[in-house]
């Protein structure tokens, strides 16, 4: 039973002791922390919202509520507010079973049940594997596979799918641009060009020759497959797999717009469309005719006048397959400029009488590289873009451990929320100081160990002795870790994994609060050394409360790795002190 649950118990007895049981059953009130920590830990709307059906001003009912509260044994008092609002502050005890919750719970604290949701098809980065995977695709690809963990943290059986675009006008432009590289010319109009086109040409050549020479479509499969499995020992092309594992993404399936064709996939669902009229043939073209009042009054081309057909035409049979495959939700990464994408795809499949609102694309906005405030525009290997393997390796560097560049990314990109714009600077993320935000955060989980480890030296464990905490500081945070499971329940069900980002960085800086705080009130959380070496010095000690402490703590650094695990950054247990702040924290 959460801390909100426990106070709802408790306004539901007082509410029946006044006789409004009845009234009171399945009434939605509100239950919040107020804009002030002054006027309470909660506050409720209920009297506001029971008033109508009990035929009493909100203020009487308030006012009786409260009165009705009195020798509650989660609630220590409650104070009417404004013209019903009961603000409420609950006893020590109700945090401390909050926190025994916790610790059962352990890193399940937050997360339902496996397998208890929707089954649920989640399709990102999907970009063109016509080059390396670019910083901007990356973005797409951390929002992603975050989404995909909150929706898995909350019950859902999630499939991650990368769909490829592995036949087409661009297919076929890109062999042909290897295929005058590997000869020393330049690309055809509208092709591809920059280092890591040379260099797989190159790689071909060396591997057979013989390949280069193949029509543009069997040269464009072999191009796909080199850039999907990588160069061998290649920095500029190690890879998109590689890559977006070295990012800590994962697919279960890899979807080929190819095989649609090859299968009939997309034959089958163009006579469907025209057996319903949704076909129009016009200017020697095709085009897909939305329904009625569908809110896309433009014919999209669906087999161009030259005979081949669109990409939209593949999609609209791949979506068509994701149907048929039996999940319940449909979900799509897209960049902000599919800005009509997702109304097409509704459209198609409403005019296939498939149901459409199991559709739901969530798009994100641009990414800005910066160093030291100065715009990066071109990479060092790729020429002509900036890939996610040149960030992250630049930052492995600096860091001197390997995935610190993922860490980075992923921390940055999901800091802002994906309708904003993201300006990631590379210096910054360098630093090994508490100005680089995904450090302090980092580092944050790195002082409670320390912490933990410290106390272990000394022999000193956590112990579950609640009512030794007593401290706001202490209750305070209770309470910011029994409403992960809000958190997380709601970041889920928004699409909007920067709010687990916002939530861990807050718990940081409340648990730094308190550690500055104890230092002014010379109340550590361990003895130190100036107290250790004072004969007899474990008379005056409260181990009780040291025990609880770090039980505490202990609380506080499982749901923080929960929080960073959910976004996909590692939760390190050991950091080097960053200089500046050597004395501001503890870790060993």
């Amino acid at each position: 039973m959460s801390l909100a649950d426990r106070v709802r118990a408790s306004l539901s007895l007082a509410l029946a002791s006044m006789g409004m049981e009845e009234i009171a059953r399945g009434a939605s009130y509100v239950l919040e922390r107020p804009k002030r920590a002054e006027h309470g830990d909660l506050a409720t709307n209920v009297a506001m919202v029971l008033t109508k059906k009990a035929g009493k001003p909100p203020r009487a009912i308030a006012e009786a509520l409260v009165k009705a509260l009195e020798g509650s044994d989660v609630v220590a008092s409650a104070e009417v507010a404004g013209p019903g609002f009961v603000n409420l502050r609950l006893r020590p005890a109700a945090f401390h079973a909050e926190l025994a919750d916790i610790t059962r719970a352990g890193h399940a604290w937050g997360r339902a049940p496996a397998a208890t949701g929707e089954r649920v098809n989640l399709e990102f980065v999907s970009a063109n594997p016509t080059g390396p995977v670019t910083v901007a695709a990356g973005r797409n690809g951390i929002l992603g596979d975050s989404i995909g963990r909150l929706l898995e943290a909350t019950g859902s059986r999630v499939t991650r799918e990368y769909y490829v675009n592995d036949r087409g006008n661009q297919v076929r432009l890109f062999a042909e641009s290897v295929r005058n590289a590997a000869g020393g010319l330049p690309p055809p109009a509208d092709g591809y060009q920059g280092a890591y086109v040379a260099e797989l040409a190159a790689w071909l050549v060396s591997i057979d020759p013989k390949l280069l020479e193949a029509d543009d479509e069997t040269l464009g499969r072999t191009c796909i497959t080199s850039m999907l499995r990588g160069i061998p020992g290649s920095r500029t092309l190690p890879g998109i797999r590689p890559s977006l594992a070295d990012l800590r993404i994962h697919f279960d399936v890899w979807s080929s717009e190819e095989a649609l064709h090859r299968w009939g996939a997309v034959d089958a669902v163009m006579r469907e469309l025209q057996a319903s009229d949704h076909l129009l043939a016009k200017d020697g073209a095709i085009f897909f005719k939305a329904p009625e009042g569908a809110g896309d009054e433009k014919d999209r081309v669906v087999k161009k006048s030259d005979g081949t057909w669109a990409y939209f035409a593949s999609d609209i049979a791949y979506f068509a397959d994701k149907v048929a495959r039996g999940y319940d939700r449909l979900l799509i990464v897209l960049g902000a400029d599919h800005g009509s994408y997702p109304v097409r795809v509704r459209n198609a499949l409403v005019a296939l009488g498939l149901p459409a609102d199991r559709f739901e694309a969530i798009q994100y906005q641009l990414v800005y590289l910066t160093k030291a405030g100065q715009p990066v525009k071109m990479g060092k290997r790729a020429g002509n873009i900036v890939t996610v393997d040149e960030v992250m390796d630049e930052i492995d560097e600096a860091a001197g451990r390997k995935g610190a560049g993922a860490d980075a990314l992923r921390f940055f990109f999901l800091s802002r929320s994906a309708n904003s714009n993201v300006e990631f600077d590379i210096e910054l993320a360098k630093k090994a100081s508490l100005d680089n935000p995904v450090f302090y955060v980092q580092y944050g989980h790195a002082r409670l160990c320390s912490i933990l480890r410290n106390g272990e030296g000394m022999g000193l464990g956590p112990k579950p002795d609640w009512a030794k905490l007593v401290h706001p500081d202490e209750l305070a945070i209770a309470q910011k870790l029994g409403d992960f499971p809000d958190v997380v329940t709601e970041a889920a069900r928004v699409r909007e994994p920067h709010r687990i980002v916002f939530y861990v960085q807050e718990l940081a800086r409340d648990f730094q609060s308190y550690y500055t705080r104890l230092k002014a009130e010379n109340d550590p959380i361990l003895p130190p050394k100036s107290v250790r070496e004072t004969p007899g010095w474990e008379a005056s000690w409260d181990f009780g409360k040291t025990h609880a402490r770090l039980a505490w703590i202990e609380a506080i650094r499982s749901v923080y790795a929960s929080a960073l695990d959910l976004v996909g950054v590692t939760a390190p247990e050991r950091m080097d002190r960053p200089p500046a702040e050597a004395e501001a924290v503890e870790v060993d």
